[in-house]
């Protein structure tokens, strides 16, 4: 039974780690685009693409049209823009947190979370609030370093 827990931490640990150090293929970055072009013309919208439309902003890649073509999503998606971080151990953490709400808002989107609430700020600097993670509405927070952690 040790041997076989053993065996699938370890695997997962391959997994997690090979994920993270590599950059996702043409052909992940094409599905990607194509599940979130819901209506199937060639382009998303910030509705359909939230998520990548907040890792742009995120990541301080300026966007100069309201839509992303497949191609510059692809280019992005090849540059790892829509891939997030792993959370700092510990996170959230205290400190001197200088992002807006909507800046926080945007981290939250760009990890995968909709339906976003209102944020507050607490006395450790960390914004906290509820957003959906799935279909599950999960208590979420923000530190000042990005980690968005949610329980």
């Amino acid at each position: 039974m040790k041997t076989l827990a053993a065996a699938v931490a370890g695997a997962c640990a391959l997994l997690l780690t090979s994920s993270l150090a590599s950059a996702m293929t043409d052909a992940d970055c094409v599905a990607a685009f194509k599940s979130a072009d819901t209506n199937a013309d060639g382009v998303l919208s910030e509705t359909e693409g939230s998520r990548y439309f907040a890792a742009m902003r995120v990541a301080q890649k300026p966007m100069t049209e309201a839509s992303m073509t497949q191609a510059a999503f692809i280019e992005n998606c090849k540059a790892d823009v829509f891939t997030g971080a792993a959370n700092d151990a510990g996170a959230p953490l205290p400190g001197a947190n200088s992002f807006t709400e909507t800046q926080a808002k945007d981290r939250a989107i760009a990890a995968g979370l909709s339906n976003v609430s209102a944020l507050t700020k607490d006395e450790n600097g960390v914004w906290r609030g509820t957003a959906t993670d799935g279909t599950k509405s999960k208590k979420i927070a923000i530190d000042y370093k990005g980690n968005v952690v949610t329980n």
